[in-house]
């Protein structure tokens, strides 16, 4: 099996409460994903960062869980996102990752956005995720969980750290320094992927959507402030190699999370 990882970055202009419009777009990106094995799409994907639950969210798994599992298997690429959802009478911010020819595994964004009443309308997760997928573990988790590093520590020996995110271009500089310190003290890829213009709220975003190698550089990026896609090839024997000569991971603290 492979080292290699074909990942692509799309960096979406959401449509505000539109879930078809934005599904749509990956409709008409299907033709073009041949070869890729990951795409990552931003935070609240079928809706943008919104706080009108009852207006978004869908009874799991929905609509858009299912267009988005047959797109992922018809064009054999795995998809990840995360989107508004009500399950047993609570409201998720649940990112999806779309296997190919399988069931959806999911996790719910442990740290809710206080600052803009997130923990308000929907229920914090308890759960971190760690999934296998072409030979690769990894952890996704979503925007303001970037901020929490004991969440996020690489306890479980994954290759590849996700965060989708909707964050605003106000605190882009922040957004930039903590995928770069996640990668560099957690010995792994880093892929943040961010929306970009503005949202119905009337926020901006500048996208800033990277990958970042183990060492914290930056081995492909977005154009900032537009929406579009790039791809990167990763390497997991270079990833163990680096581990092999500076097993920094071997030196980390033990303990626990409390739930």
């Amino acid at each position: 099996m492979s080292n290699k990882l074909n990942v692509r970055l799309f960096q979406a202009d959401l449509k505000w409460q539109a879930a078809n419009e934005n599904i749509q777009k990956l409709v008409d990106m299907a033709d073009e994903l041949s070869g890729v094995d990951l795409l990552i799409c931003p935070e609240m994907f079928t809706s943008g960062f919104t706080m009108a639950v009852q207006n978004v969210a869908q009874v799991w798994p929905g609509e858009s869980v299912n267009a988005l599992q047959q797109l992922a298997d018809k064009s054999d690429t795995a998809i990840i996102c995360s989107l508004g959802i009500r399950d047993r009478e609570k409201y998720y911010n649940r990112l999806v990752f779309f296997k190919p020819n399988a069931n959806p595994d999911y996790y719910d964004k442990r740290h809710l956005f206080t600052m803009g009443e997130e923990h308000h309308y929907y229920s914090a997760g308890t759960k971190q995720l760690v999934l296998e997928y072409k030979n690769w573990n990894i952890m996704p988790l979503i925007c303001y969980d970037l901020r929490f590093p004991v969440w996020s520590r690489n306890t479980h020996d994954y290759d590849l750290l996700i965060y989708v995110a909707n964050w605003p271009d106000s605190r882009r500089d922040v957004w930039q320094t903590l995928l770069k310190a996640r990668a560099l003290e957690n010995q792994c890829f880093v892929a943040g992927v961010n929306r970009v213009c503005k949202d119905g709220m009337g926020l901006n975003y500048a996208g800033d959507s990277v990958l970042i190698d183990a060492k914290g550089h930056n081995v492909a990026s977005c154009v900032d402030y537009h929406e579009t896609s790039c791809d990167v090839q990763i390497d997991k024997s270079e990833l163990a190699a680096f581990r092999e000569k500076f097993p920094v991971l071997k030196d980390g603290d033990s303990f626990t999370i409390l739930p």
